[in-house]
C-alpha cells in the first residue's frame, strides 16, 4: 500500500480545511543505499537523456509548490476531540491524517514560533515517510495508523524541560520544549548550540516508536512492528552489554530508571537516530562520542565501525537523508552548506538535507551536496554553488525550473532550482 499523508490547518472530522499538504514520497524517493550512497541503478538512471531530466525535475516541483502555504497549514482553533486541557493551554495546531483518516495531533503553546511547530511536524513526517527499499519502512502506513488509532498528541511546549512547565503534567502527550527545538538557518542550529540542543529528532522519534512501532515487554504498548522492536530490543541489548551506549559511571542510575520504566530500546535507538543524522558531530565535549558522551558513535561512521548492530537497525526503517524540505529561517544571510565542510559545525547535521527553501528576502547562497537537492529561493538574489566547473555540467530549464546535472558522478547530482539567479561553478558564474 502506498502511504499518502495528509497535513491538515484548520482541522479535522467535518471543520473547514486551510490547507492539504500531500506526502507522496516524491522527496524521499529510492535509489540511495543505507550510507545515503547511490546505487547502481541510481547512477544509470542519471545517465538517462536530457528530457528525462526534465520530467523528473518537473515532478519534483510537485512538492515544492505546498511549500509556500505551510504555514496555512497551522491553525488557532484546536479541535474539539481534543481535551479542554488542549484548549486552555495551547493556542496553535497542527496535524499529521494518518491513512486510517484519523487525525496524529501537534498543539503548540504561545512561545513556540510557526517555524518551530512546522519543523517538528516535518521531522514527524520524515519518519513516517516510506522507505521502500528497507526490510520494514516500505510502507509505514501502518504505524501512522497505528498512532492515530492510540491518539497520539505531540505537546509543543514553552521553555525548558526542568520541571517549570506544569502543563507537561496535565496532558497525555509526547512533550517537546521551545528552548530544544531548532531551526535551520536559526543561530542555534548554525553554531550548533549544545545549551539549546536540537532534541526534537530524539522526542519525535520517541513518539513514534512509543505510539506507533511500539514497545515490548512489561508496560509497553504493543505496535504496528513487533518483529521490527525485536530488532530494535537485540541491539538495544547488545550495545548494554558491551558498554556501547549508558557509558560512564554517572549514567548507572539513569539506566536503572530506564529499565524500571521499560525505556531503554527507545532511548538506545534515539541516541543511535541522532548520532546517525550527524546531531552529535558537533560535540566538543568528547572526540568519540555522541549523546553527551553516553553513547559509542559520534558521527554515522562512527556508529557503523562502532555499533553495527545499531547502524543496521537504523536502515531497516529509517531513510539515510532527511527527506522534508527544510524552511531556511528568514534572517539567515550568506552561504547555507548542504555540504559537509568541518570548518562550519552545522554541516554535521545539513549535509543530510536534500531540499530546501530560503525564506526571507536576504541575497543568500547555497552549497549542493550529492543529494539531487531541489533549491527554492526567497525575494532576494540567490547563487547555487557547484564543485566542478561550468562544462562539467548540464543545464536546462523548462516552466520556469532549473535542472542542473553533474555529468561526474557521485559528487554534485541532478538539481531543481526555483527562484535562483545564479549559479556559481569553478571556473564562472552564469546567471539564469
Amino acid at each position: 500500500m502506498k502511504v499518502i499523508f495528509a497535513i491538515v490547518g484548520i482541522v479535522i472530522l467535518g471543520m473547514a480545511v486551510a490547507g492539504v499538504y500531500k506526502f507522496n514520497n516524491l522527496s524521499g524517493k529510492s535509489g540511495y543505499n543505507v550510507d545515503g550512497n547511490k546505487t547502481e541503478a541510481k547512477k544509470a538512471e542519471g545517465k538517462k537523456n536530457e528530457k528525462a531530466t526534465v520530467q523528473k525535475g518537473a515532478q519534483k516541483s510537485q512538492v515544492i509548490k505546498t511549500v509556500s502555504s505551510e504555514l496555512a497549514d497551522i491553525s488557532t482553533t484546536i479541535p474539539d476531540d481534543l481535551d479542554r486541557v488542549y484548549k486552555k493551554n495551547f493556542n496553535r495546531y497542527t496535524t499529521v491524517v494518518a491513512p486510517n483518516g484519523k487525525a496524529i495531533h501537534i498543539v503548540a503553546q504561545d512561545k513556540i514560533s510557526d517555524e518551530q511547530m512546522l519543523r517538528a511536524r516535518n521531522i514527524l513526517l520524515h519518519y513516517l515517510n516510506d522507505f521502500p527499499s528497507s526490510r520494514y519502512g516500505a510502507d509505514k502506513s501502518v504505524v501512522a495508523n497505528k498512532m492515530a488509532d492510540n491518539g497520539a498528541v505531540l505537546a509543543l511546549l514553552n521553555g525548558r524541560d526542568d520541571g517549570s512547565n506544569k502543563v507537561a503534567e496535565k496532558v497525555n502527550a509526547q512533550p517537546l520544549y521551545q528552548n530544544e527545538i531548532q531551526t535551520e538557518g536559526g543561530d542555534w542550529y548554525m553554531n550548533q548550540n549544545y545549551k539549546h540542543r536540537d532534541a526534537a529528532f530524539e522526542e519525535i522519534l520517541h513518539f513514534v516508536h512509543d505510539y506507533g512501532i511500539g514497545v515490548d515487554g512489561r508496560g509497553g504498548n504493543p505496535g504496528a512492528l513487533p518483529a521490527y522492536q525485536a530488532e530494535i530490543r537485540k541491539a538495544q541489548k547488545n550495545g548494554s552489554a558491551k558498554n556501547l551506549w549508558g557509558i560512564g559511571e554517572e549514567n548507572k542510575d539513569w539506566i536503572k530508571e530506564l529499565a524500571r520504566e521499560n525505556s531503554l530500546s527507545q532511548e538506545y535507538l534515539a541516541a543511535v537516530i541522532d548520532s546517525y543524522y550527524g546531531l552529535w558531530g558537533a560535540y566538543t565535549e568528547s572526540e568519540t562520542n555522541g549523546m553527551w558522551g553516553m553513547y559509542v558513535g559520534k558521527t554515522r561512521k562512527d556508529t557503523k565501525t562502532d555499533d553495527p548492530m545499531g547502524y543496521d537497525v537504523v536502515g531497516m526503517f529509517f531513510h539515510p537523508y532527511l527527506t522534508y524540505n527544510a524552511r531556511i529561517e528568514p534572517q539567515f544571510s550568506g552561504t547555507f552548506s548542504l555540504r559537509f565542510d568541518p570548518s562550519k559545525l552545522y554541516t554535521n547535521h545539513s549535509q543530510y538535507l536534500k531540499d530546501i527553501t530560503l525564506l526571507g528576502n536576504n541575497d543568500n547562497n547555497v552549497v549542493v551536496n550529492s543529494l539531487d537537492n531541489v533549491i527554492t529561493g526567497n525575494t532576494g538574489t540567490n547563487t547555487v554553488i557547484f564543485t566542478g566547473s561550468s562544462s562539467e555540467y548540464k543545464i536546462s530549464t523548462e516552466n520556469g525550473k532549473t535542472m542542473v546535472r553533474d555529468m561526474k558522478e557521485d559528487r554534485d547530482g541532478e538539481n531543481v532550482l526555483t527562484n535562483i539567479e545564479k549559479l556559481k561553478f569553478s571556473d564562472k558564474e552564469v546567471k539564469i
